[in-house]
C-alpha cells in the first residue's frame, strides 16, 4: 500500500524551525491544511500556550478562540484541528507517554487527527491516527513541498506570535535553586549554617486534565 506524505509548504516549515529554535522549550500549533490537500501544512497557528522541555499544554479558551475564527474565515474543521504540530529540544522525536496521553484525550474523539513532531537534531515523526471503523495508526513520511510558492520569511511576525503565545513554564526545578533561595532570604541570620547543595531534580510534570467542548466536538 502506498502511504502519502506529510508535507509542508516551505513557509510552514520555515516557521516551525523558528519557532523551535527560538526557545529551549517545546512549542506547539495547530497545522493549517489547503482546502484541496488536508496532508498539505501550508501554515502553522500558535495559541496560547505553557511550555516546559517536556510538555505543551495548550489554553482551553484560546483553542475555542483558535476554532471560532477559522470557522469566522469559512474554513472547514479538518482544515485547522486535525493536525497537531509541536517541537522537541532534544534530538529525539518520538511521543512521549505525555504526548501520547494528549493525542488520545484531545484527537481520540475526531475520526481522524495526525501528530508531527520535530526535534532539534532534525529528527520528525509523523502518525496518522484513524479513529473512525476499525481504526489504525499509519507512520507517514515528512516532505518538504518545494513546489509550492515560497513567499517572504516574517520573523518579526513570527517572533510575537511566539511572546503572545508561549508562556514558559518550569515543571523540573533544581533544589540547587531552592536551597538557594533559602540562604538568601535567610542572608540576616548568619547563625544559620550553610548546607551544602546538591543537583537532584524534583517535581514531576503536570498536565492538565481538562477538555473543551468545541461545534460538538470534545477537543
Amino acid at each position: 500500500m502506498q502511504v502519502l506524505p506529510l508535507r509542508l509548504s516551505p513557509y510552514a516549515w520555515k516557521k516551525l524551525l523558528f519557532w523551535r529554535d527560538f526557545d529551549v522549550t517545546e512549542v506547539g500549533g495547530f497545522g493549517i491544511s489547503a482546502p484541496d490537500d488536508l496532508l498539505l501544512v501550508q501554515d502553522i497557528s500558535l495559541v496560547r500556550q505553557k511550555c516546559s522541555e517536556v510538555t505543551v499544554k495548550f489554553d482551553d479558551q484560546a483553542v475555542a478562540d483558535h476554532f471560532d475564527d477559522y470557522v469566522d474565515l469559512g474554513y472547514e474543521v479538518e482544515r485547522f484541528a486535525r493536525i497537531w504540530i509541536h517541537t522537541h529540544p532534544g534530538n529525539s522525536a518520538s511521543p512521549s507517554s505525555t504526548d501520547e496521553e494528549t493525542f488520545a484525550r484531545c484527537f481520540g474523539n475526531s475520526d481522524w487527527a495526525l501528530m508531527l513532531i520535530l526535534a532539534q537534531g532534525g529528527e520528525t515523526y509523523a502518525r496518522l491516527a484513524l479513529n473512525a471503523g476499525p481504526g489504525g495508526n499509519v507512520m507517514l513520511p515528512v516532505e518538504i513541498d518545494f513546489s509550492r510558492p515560497m513567499p517572504a520569511s516574517e520573523e518579526q511576525d513570527w517572533e510575537q506570535e511566539y511572546l503572545d503565545s508561549v508562556t514558559e513554564e518550569c515543571l523540573f526545578q533544581p533544589r540547587q535553586e531552592e536551597e538557594g533561595r533559602k540562604l538568601r532570604a535567610a542572608a540576616h541570620t548568619p547563625q544559620r549554617p550553610v548546607k551544602q547543595l546538591d543537583d537532584d531534580w524534583m517535581y514531576d510534570p503536570f498536565f492538565s486534565s481538562e477538555r473543551l467542548e468545541v461545534a460538538g466536538e470534545r477537543f
